[in-house]
């Protein structure tokens, strides 16, 4: 079996490295020529939550040969179109590709690649990028806290979804979905809200729950894309265990003090996240905020109803990358009136 991992950035390199830690023959590929180079040389360096060192095979993209049964691809969405279409001629006749991207891509790849050749899966943990072989695991390393969600967009067999599963299943918990769209929907609504609020003021996950103003601001957006949901006749699926709907549901104040606790327990093994669109903006590129909060808003207007708060953080960020707006703790008075 030929495996890869396309677009090792900060969550691909802690995949390899686990991976090929437990015995799989993984060959990483991505753009970042220092990065390949820092892997070469000292090997795959996850600090972090947890720290160790994996020798891995790691290769820019033109080093690529012969085809493939699984390929996981981690890389953001903005060019799945030209890097789809290149896997695609790297691909086995029967082999699939683990789409592990943020938002609701498998319609687009499907098309592309065909239905029978998707897998979606959904990583409920973070990591940071550092570059030259180095990315930081900001999860705790606990089994039930690294985990992953996958099922077949199409006509993918069981006992491909089962193999993908397996291997996954050395670095984490799996859960195989039978509804892929409303498990990656659970993972949608926390990044819409928690990505979405780390984005604007540069705070970690872990601060924005545990302050009063921002931690009820996130329960605010996970509502609405709860609402989103039930117009667009989306059962969301349980996320790392835990039925979302039934806590962060709210219509009252004592349920939202309620939901505001368990968001600040549920935060805690995730407290050093912060949003990977902070890099992007860092480094002069646009952000993923269109595939994240540009999806709920989309799926909004389909299903008539209203986003407001997802707008408005999809035109702060925008206005932070055209340099309008500065990353700031400030920028969550734009959202006091729209959120009460």
């Amino acid at each position: 079996m030929k495996v890869a991992i396309y677009g090792v950035g900060a969550m691909g390199t802690v995949l390899g490295a686990y991976l090929t830690k437990a015995g799989y023959d993984i060959d990483l590929f991505t753009r970042n020529k220092n990065h390949i180079e820092g892997l070469r040389k000292n090997g795959a360096q996850i600090t972090g939550t947890i720290n160790f060192t994996q020798k891995v095979k790691a290769y820019l993209p033109h080093e690529m040969e012969g085809l493939y049964d699984i390929l996981f691809l981690t890389t953001k969405q903005e060019n799945n179109e030209e890097i789809v279409g290149f896997l695609k001629s790297h691909l086995a006749e029967d082999g699939v590709i683990c789409v592990m991207q943020n938002g609701i891509p498998e319609p687009k790849i499907a098309n592309i690649i065909g239905q029978n050749k998707v897998i979606g899966c959904t990583m409920n943990w973070g990591a940071t990028f550092h570059g030259n072989g180095v990315s930081e695991l900001t999860s705790k390393p606990d089994y039930d806290t690294l985990t992953f969600n996958i099922g077949a967009y199409g006509s993918v067999s069981k006992d491909k979804v089962e193999l993908v599963a397996s291997m996954l299943s050395k670095m984490g918990k799996v859960t195989i979905e039978d509804n892929l769209i409303g498990a990656r929907y659970a993972k949608l609504l926390v990044n819409a809200s928690m990505s979405g609020l780390s984005v604007i003021t540069g705070a970690t996950f872990g601060v924005l729950a545990k302050r009063k103003q921002s931690r009820y601001l996130a329960l605010s957006i996970i509502k609405e894309c709860i609402d989103v949901a039930k117009g667009c006749y989306i059962h969301i699926e349980k996320l790392q265990g835990h039925n979302i709907v039934k806590w962060m549901d709210v219509n009252n104040k004592f349920d939202r003090y309620i939901a505001g606790i368990i968001l600040q327990i549920a935060m805690k093994k995730h407290r050093n996240i912060r949003s990977s669109m902070l890099r992007d903006l860092s480094r002069g590129l646009k952000t993923e905020v269109e595939v994240i909060n540009g999806v709920v808003s989309e799926m909004g207007k389909e299903c008539k109803v209203k986003t407001p708060l997802n707008d408005r953080i999809i035109e702060l960020v925008h206005e932070i990358e055209l340099g309008n707006r500065n990353v700031s703790w400030g920028n969550l008075n734009e959202f006091i009136k729209k959120a009460t």
